[in-house]
């Protein structure tokens, strides 16, 4: 099995669930929501605004949302759905489906990025017993990874005209962390010597933030790389992944989880020191997008409340959106528009 799906969190077995429950929201600021939810014994993805859910894709095909980027008043989210015998990537425009894959072999969507008229999708695609990272540009692919090693593109992110891609390429069993830039990879961000991989991305005038981590031989390590250049975020004692990056200013947020021990701890670091711990210390918790909005700070993950996962979104520290916790659940990605 691959370092991705060992670790990329229980986000991706959790699937989401039940009925919603909206504690607050400003008038002034749209909350927008994409993960999925268990319905019917299958989990479907779903965007929600402000805590009021829109259904994706089929409800009676498995699906999954990773990613919801707003832009003009439109709604994008990038997920995939089982079709048949194959998962299709697809891209959701306002509830209704925007492109896809061709459904011939397993395919992936876990980024989303619009630019003017252009819709980018990050993920992967299976390609002769590989899978492979791609960049899709309004549906149409540019392949990233090589042929003969499994790689998955896991962010996009769009400055100047150029397309940045993070994600990961196994080679010899490990994963290296990795940057894309225009289809061509421009740093690896680590050796190949232990297991790494990058999941997030960010560009901020010249400089390239990437959030993800990677094993010290015992533990893994969560990081944040700015221009390939590695910031430990904890100490290595105990596990810990960076899943987000967000840079407002002059400030970057980064959240992600740690182990204290006996259970885990969500997160939020703000230029390298953390800031907040999101969860209640009862059971484990994971913030896997973070998003700021002028003063405030929003996350996304999950938390368990000693049965199954509960969809959580924090402001502040504070929860103002959480599923019921009927059946397990995620909140995989958030947006803010004012």
């Amino acid at each position: 099995m691959k370092f991705f799906s060992l670790t990329l969190l229980l986000a991706f077995v959790f699937i989401f669930s039940c009925k919603k429950e909206k504690k607050s929201a400003s008038p002034t600021t749209d909350v927008y929501v994409a993960g999925y939810e268990v319905t019917g014994g299958k989990s479907v993805a779903k965007v929600w605004k402000n805590g009021q859910a829109t259904v994706l894709g089929n409800p009676q095909n498995y699906s999954y949302a990773y990613s919801v980027f707003v832009s003009g008043g439109d709604v994008f989210v990038a997920g995939n759905e089982s079709v048949g015998n194959a998962d299709v990537a697809k891209v959701w425009k306002n509830g209704q489906e925007l492109f896809s894959t061709n459904g011939q072999q397993n395919a992936y969507f876990y980024s989303v990025y619009v630019v003017g008229n252009d819709v980018y999708a990050a993920g992967s695609e299976l390609i002769g017993g590989f899978d492979v990272a791609k960049i899709w540009k309004n549906g149409q692919a540019t392949t990233l990874g090589g042929s003969q090693n499994d790689s998955e593109a896991y962010s996009v992110f769009v400055s100047g005209g150029d397309v940045y891609v993070a994600g990961v390429e196994y080679v010899n069993g490990n994963g290296i962390a990795k940057v894309w830039k225009n289809g061509q990879p421009t740093a690896n961000l680590t050796n190949g010597q232990q297991d790494a991989i990058a999941l997030s991305i960010v560009v901020s005038g010249p400089d390239v933030y990437v959030a993800g981590y990677e094993n010290n031989g015992i533990k893994e390590v969560a990081k944040l790389w700015k221009n390939g250049v590695a910031t430990p975020l904890t100490n290595g004692q105990q596990d810990a992944q960076a899943y987000s990056v967000f840079v407002a200013g002059n400030d970057v947020y980064v959240a992600g989880n740690e182990s204290n021990g006996t259970e885990t701890d969500a997160k939020i670091w703000k230029n390298g020191q953390p800031t907040a711990t999101l969860s209640t210390g009862v059971h484990s918790a994971y913030a896997l997008s973070v998003y700021v909005s002028g003063n405030d700070v929003y996350a996304s993950g999950f938390e368990n409340n000693g049965s199954v996962g509960v969809a959580k979104v924090w402001k502040n520290g504070q929860v103002i959106f959480a599923t019921f916790g009927q059946f397990d659940a995620v909140a995989h990605s958030v947006f803010v528009v004012n």
